[in-house]
């Protein structure tokens, strides 16, 4: 039997619930990615956040009570991700872990000289190479909201994560579609992590005297400057929530974006 009709009568073996057209509306309708899709685009959108709903395991930790409205923000989420590259994307791992509110996990971190440290460091979200996402559902629910952080997006920033990890460690080098050019990806994306890299530099040698100011005009979080894996994060968020500054500010990683993504979210914008 072909894998491709394994597939198929594997789906027909389990219909996929369609998420109800209110609640769906409910928990989307804030969302920027969502403007400018076409009819078809809402469509499959929806049956892929439903058919993830139905493959992931959404649970709740600490006190959090989850409710139908939160799986489905969180649902939607991280589908605009996959839009037109299928959930088999999120293969090989089962459950999505939501936090109230922004959580401290310990770990043990050695340093260059081989001393071990525990820390404990604040964190709206992580992904787990072959484990669960986690998040803050705080900041999920900022998304969209009138103190929402330009470009912030903590499921799209984790689920990048989880498809940069398809070929191994986080390290903004996902697996690359046929016909793309690894050596330009690579070539591209270090050419501006370094660039961006130096403008947080500048800026914090700033940053005293213009009370952070210089750091608020960056055209992208400054955590972007934390590795290469952060950078393909960030900017993934950016590409998504932030098309049109994301393609003036990084023109020539917003093309590969586009063809890692195979959609063009600057596109769907409003034109003035």
């Amino acid at each position: 039997m072909s894998s491709v009709w394994q597939k198929l009568t594997g789906w027909m073996r389990k219909p996929v619930a369609l998420i109800d057209e209110t609640l769906w509306h409910n928990a989307t309708y804030r969302y920027g990615f969502m403007r400018g899709l076409t009819g078809e685009e809402k469509r499959r959108l929806r049956l892929i956040a439903s058919d993830f709903l139905a493959r992931k395991s959404i649970v709740a930790a600490g006190d959090t009570v989850l409710t139908p409205k939160m799986k489905v923000e969180i649902a939607a989420q991280a589908s605009i991700l996959i839009l037109e590259l299928g959930l088999d994307y999120f293969d090989g791992w089962s459950d999505v872990i939501v936090y109230p509110g922004q959580f401290m996990p310990e770990r043990e971190v050695v340093d260059e000289i081989g001393v071990v440290h525990r820390t404990r460091d604040t964190l709206a979200g992580e992904a787990w190479l072959g484990g669960p996402v986690v998040l803050s559902y705080e900041d999920v629910a900022r998304v969209g909201s009138d103190d929402a952080q330009a470009g912030f997006n903590v499921v799209i920033h984790e689920f990048a994560h989880k498809l940069d990890m398809l070929n191994g460690d986080a390290n903004g080098f996902p697996p690359l579609h046929k016909g793309m050019s690894s050596t330009e990806w690579q070539r591209t994306l270090k050419a501006a992590y370094l660039e961006f890299c130096q403008s947080v530099d500048e800026a914090d040698a700033v940053a005293d005297r213009d009370g952070g100011a210089a750091l608020d005009a960056l055209p992208l979080d400054p955590y972007a400057s934390e590795s290469p894996a952060e950078f393909f994060a960030v900017m993934s968020e950016a590409f998504f929530e932030l098309p049109c500054e994301t393609r003036a500010n990084f023109p020539a990683v917003y093309v590969l974006l586009h063809e890692f993504y195979r959609q063009d979210p600057a596109e769907r914008q409003p034109k003035h």
